[in-house]
């Protein structure tokens, strides 16, 4: 019996411990969108082989497709919020490589691999550029992230105006369009590719103490300069590899139809890439940051986004069901509704092992008389 309850008390141990991870009700909500979908249409999760695709078909590799971009700018974000800064201007970032990207093939006229090449690391180039300028005005001039990178996003987007002549963008080049719609061994490029760079950027940060230092700063910035931690330098970095990450979201964005809107590729991006964060269970605060709880969070906004089309969902409404699933699923979260919780456990499990309370027998507190025969006695 002991051993029973041993085992029964462990298994709800760790599975309380799960439960406390924030990316864990990021699955389930995943789940339970997919299961709404299921339901108005019980083949929404069937996958096919297309020959004319050479690869997977069906909602599940759409929803994995519209996913790789926001993986992108959330990995990047993850690192800066970790340091107790925001970037909000990803979005720019992927429109300014998108436009580059564009511009050049365009320019060029050659359809070739080295062409296509040339493009892409023009364009993360130039992503990065913009990241050198966060970096240098948060972590050099000391202006704060939420300015400095609101700065850059309403700047960014008229760079990209600019590039363009103000026009969208059209060019072709089947080797650049394979990076979005391309597959290798049945799987999407773009999505193998957005893995790739995301397991390697957790590998790195997780692997090394460059993780351990982006947390220090986020955590106190001045206990990790006084540990010897160069502050500026983290925060340059990660600014930088968050214009990036976010430059090659602007190539997986435009290649996927070989167009660059100037209006609208981007547009909002950032929003997504910090609820998604968020979602994964990294504080605004700083500190403690999550690539994997990032990366559900990306998955969970294609999710979303993918269910809402799905459902018919009128366009003006959009905003606000997103954001009814998006305050529900931090409800879930919330460590205040957690202790609620455990607080009426607690009780309830307090009351039904208490033992039962007996009365004592009453007892005559006044004194008998006594009776003729007793006094005869």
């Amino acid at each position: 019996m002991s051993t029973t309850t041993t085992t029964s008390s462990s298994f709800g141990e760790r599975l309380r411990a799960v439960g406390r991870q924030q990316f864990v009700w990021a699955i389930v909500a995943i789940v339970l969108l997919l299961v709404i979908n299921v339901i108005k249409d019980p083949t929404y999760l069937s996958v096919g082989y297309s020959d004319n695709l050479g690869g997977l078909r069906g909602n599940l590799v759409d929803i994995l497709r519209a996913s790789a971009p926001i993986l992108m700018i959330a990995t990047g974000m993850a690192l800066v919020i970790a340091t107790g800064g925001i970037d909000l201007s990803i979005g720019s970032a992927m429109v300014i490589a998108g436009a580059v990207a564009m511009e050049f093939l365009s320019a060029s006229g050659s359809s070739s691999l080295g062409t296509a090449a040339l493009a892409l690391l023009l364009a993360l180039l130039v992503a990065g550029v913009l990241g050198v300028v966060n970096g240098v005005l948060v972590s050099v001039v000391g202006l704060q992230p939420f300015i400095s990178t609101l700065i850059m996003m309403l700047a960014g987007r008229g760079i990209a105006k600019v590039i363009t002549g103000g026009q969208n963008t059209t060019a072709t080049s089947e080797p650049f369009r394979w990076i979005a719609n391309g597959y290798v061994i049945g799987l999407p490029v773009v999505v193998l590719l957005a893995v790739v760079i995301v397991v390697a950027v957790g590998l790195i940060v997780r692997r090394s103490a460059l993780g351990l230092m982006i947390e220090a700063i986020g955590i106190d910035a001045e206990a990790a300069r006084l540990a010897g931690v160069n502050k500026r330098a983290i925060i340059f970095t990660v600014y930088v590899a968050a214009a990036v990450l976010g430059g090659m979201a602007g190539v997986f964005a435009t290649a996927s139809v070989m167009t660059v809107d100037v209006s609208n590729t981007g547009n909002q991006m950032e929003l997504d890439a910090i609820l998604a964060v968020v979602i994964g269970g990294t504080s605004l605060a700083g500190g403690k940051f999550s690539i994997r709880g990032a990366a559900v969070g990306a998955v969970l906004i294609a999710t979303l986004d993918k269910t809402v089309v799905f459902l018919g969902v009128p366009s003006s409404a959009t905003p606000a069901f997103k954001a009814a699933v998006i305050v529900i699923l931090f409800l879930i979260q919330s460590p205040w509704l957690h202790t609620q919780i455990a607080k009426l456990r607690s009780s309830r499990t307090s009351s039904s092992s208490s033992p039962p309370t007996s009365t004592p027998p009453a007892t005559s507190a006044t004194p008998t008389t006594p009776t003729n025969a007793e006094v005869t006695a």
